[in-house]
Order: C-alpha cells, then structure tokens, then sequence
C-alpha cells in the first residue's frame, strides 16, 4: 500500500489540531483581558476542550473501525472548518467555550484514527515507535506555529480589541484545505476490521476488557500523570510570562513558543534516540532533569519585572530557561503510547487508541483545571512548582510500568483470548 500520501496527511491534520488545541493557553489569556474573566474562570476552557476530548473518545473508539478511520478524520475537519467561520461573527465567551468543545470532540475523532492509521502504515515495532516521535514532534511545531498566528492577531495597546477573532478565518481555511488533502489521500483499513461483525456492545465491552489488563492500568496512570504535568505547564505558560514575569501580552505568547518548540525538538531526537536506547532508561533520565530544571529556572524569575520589555532582546533569561523542559518531557508520551500500541493486535488499535485519548484529557483538563486555582490563589510560581509533585508520581508509574511489561505479562496472543 502506498503511503506517503497518507502520512503527509496524517502529518497535516496533527499540524493543525495542535494550532487550535493548544491555542487555549493563549485565549485563557486573551479572555482575561477582552471579557474580563478571572484564572479560575478562564480555567474551565481547558474542560470544555478536555472533556469533549475524553467522551467522544469513549463513545466512538469502540466502534470507529466500523465508520472507518479516513471518514472519521474527515469528519472532524469539517465541524472544526465550520466552527471556525462561525466564531468570528458571534465573539462571546461562551461561544469560545463551544468551540474548544467542537475542537476537543474533533480531535477525539483524529486522533484515534490517527494512532490506528499508524499501525497500518508501518511495518514493525521501531518503525511504529519511530512514526509515532515523529508525528507528536510535528504536533508540536504546530503549536510553535500558533504562538505566532495568534500572537499577530493581538494589539497590546488595545487588549479590547476584537481583531484577534480573525485567527479563526485563517484556520477554518486551513481545516478546508486539510479536508480536500485527506479527501484524495488513499488508505487501506482492511487489517483493522474485525474478522466477523459483532454487536455494538461487544465491540464497547471489548474495550472495557482492555481495562482489566494490569499493564494497560499502569500505562493509563502513566498517560493520565504526564498529560497532567504537560497541560499544566502548557495551558498556562503566556499567563505565567504575562502576570509574574510581566511581559506584554504578544510577546507572552510568543516566548510561549520556545517551550513548543523544545518539545518538536525533543520528540524529533527520541525518534533516534528510541532506535538505540531502552524507552524505560531515556525517559527516567529525561524526567528526573526535568525536575532539576524547574528548581533552577523558576527562582531566577523573581528579578523578572524590574525593566521595561520591548521584545526578545529584553525578556528576562527565565523565559527562555524554564520552556526547555519541554525538550526533556517530550519523548515520553509518544513512546509510552508505542509500547503499549505496539503489544495489541492491530484490530484493537482503536480500543486502546480510544483509552488513550480519554485518560490523556481527563488528566489535561485536571492539570489545567488546579494550576488556574494555584495561580489565583498562590502565584505563578507556586502554581510551576506543583509540577514536581506529579513527576514524581509518573516516576514510580513508568517503573511499574516497565516492570509489569518486563513480566510478559501482556502479550498478543494473551490478548486475543482475554478479548474474545
């Protein structure tokens, strides 16, 4: 089957959902300013978006082979072309509520079609680990990519400016022109169907069943933590740039990007690096100086403020220190994800593809959710610390993780027979 049609695709869609998903850091901010919400009450974007993400990937990953991977793709572009065209003419907060809502159940869609989509456009394991690097990498230069898009769509001697609404016509163009591309793209999904059709509830119990597996448990605690750390350092980055080291809201967003584009260049290198090393052994080391960096980056924003910031060249060295612990977070959610994709049958891709992405949100939407009230309450840099409580958490989960697996305790045909 060909497929590099497909994979530039696959690679554009990811693009994209990354620009609207991660969006929410810079509109948390923006509301802020243009409705005059306070963090907590900006907070509950992260829900909308999280939570759309978590239950309609439960109720469509136990069937979505039957609607076909493609299809379901070309669905979400479509709502999310909609919803983008729609938005500029309303301009309320409950309509960016609605959206992020629209977007959260749109990538749902994307997303299990996608980590199904790669284990038929791959030939083995490394190449599944590979691919799955390489793609969360691109996602995450669409999220550097959005810093920018966004961040020149905003008048900081203006913040109740409407201007900023006007984003959203470029990416419903964007979302129209991903819809054709993926439209022509040829894609082959005869090895994900089923071998004979089964009711709808036995395809949602067979899903459930994956549950009851002790290394699935543990890789959900582990996808559940790190998505947890991830979007609460994410969701909340222009506001800590904003509001502790006092940068204007443009560059905010922008200086935003640095952590963006540490987590594509760490995912780029663990698609090597992965190839060589043991997973369980690189994303120890990766977390442990994450760790160590959030204890020497954060205290060095206290002498942040004390100088007018007119661009780059004068933003305080803390803004450029603490992003990088994306760098040393990125390998680990695309290749927790690989392992356990890589141990199930390619018919299941989708059950498990689904329990990934509900875990992931629902641990998104509570990182987010906590560091909003943390910030209102404590300050922003007691709200970063709060990060290393849960790295320890997903310390002792990876090991568990590793060892269970270590224990073969999960295996293909092992799972055949629990999901008959």
């Amino acid at each position: 089957m060909p497929t590099l049609r497909i994979k530039f695709s696959i690679f554009i869609n990811y693009f994209l959902f990354a620009i609207l998903l991660n969006s929410v850091g810079t509109v948390i901010l923006q509301v802020q300013h243009y409705f005059g919400a306070t963090e907590s009450a900006a907070s509950v974007l992260e829900p909308f978006k999280d939570l759309s993400i978590a239950v309609t990937s439960f109720i469509v990953a136990s069937f979505i082979t039957r609607i076909g991977y493609k299809k379901s793709m070309l669905i979400a572009l479509g709502l999310v072309a909609i919803g983008c065209f729609v938005i500029p003419f309303v301009q309320t907060f409950i309509a960016v509520k609605l959206l992020f809502a629209i977007t959260g159940a749109s990538f749902a869609l994307t997303k299990v079609s996608v980590y199904g989509t790669i284990g038929l456009i791959t030939k083995d394991s490394k190449e599944h680990i590979s691919m799955m690097s390489f793609i969360e990498s691109f996602f995450m230069v669409g999220i550097f990519s959005g810093y920018f898009i966004f961040s020149s769509y905003i008048d900081d001697k203006n913040p109740l400016s409407a201007h900023w609404f006007n984003v959203y016509y470029l990416l419903g163009t964007l979302s129209s022109i991903a819809f054709v591309l993926l439209l022509v793209s040829p894609l082959d999904e005869s090895a994900a169907k089923v071998e004979k059709a089964v009711p709808l509830s036995e395809d949602i119990a067979g899903m459930l069943k994956l549950i009851i597996l002790p290394v699935v448990i543990s890789f959900l605690v582990c996808a559940f933590v790190y998505v947890l750390i991830e979007q609460s350092i994410m969701s909340w980055l222009p506001t800590f740039n904003s509001k502790v080291l006092q940068l204007p809201s443009s560059i905010s967003i922008q200086m935003a990007s640095v952590l963006a584009a540490s987590y594509a260049l760490g995912r780029f290198f663990a698609g090597v690096v992965m190839k060589k090393f043991s997973w369980f052994i690189v994303l120890i080391f990766c977390l442990a100086a994450a760790a160590v960096l959030v204890l020497l980056a954060l205290p060095l924003a206290s002498n942040a403020g004390l100088h007018q910031i007119n661009g780059w060249a004068d933003v305080p060295v803390a803004a450029y220190i603490f992003p990088l612990i994306g760098f040393l977070l990125a390998p680990i959610y695309p290749a927790i994800n690989s392992v356990i994709l890589a141990s199930l049958p390619k018919s299941k891709h989708g059950f498990m593809s689904g329990l990934i992405v509900v875990f992931s949100a629902l641990g998104g939407t509570l990182g987010s959710v906590i560091t909003g009230f943390i910030f209102q309450y404590y300050g922003g840099k007691t709200a970063f610390y709060f990060s290393l409580a849960p790295m320890a958490v997903l310390a002792a989960a990876l090991f568990i993780f590793d060892k269970i697996k270590n224990k073969k305790i999960i295996t293909v045909p092992l799972v055949k027979e629990l999901l008959v």
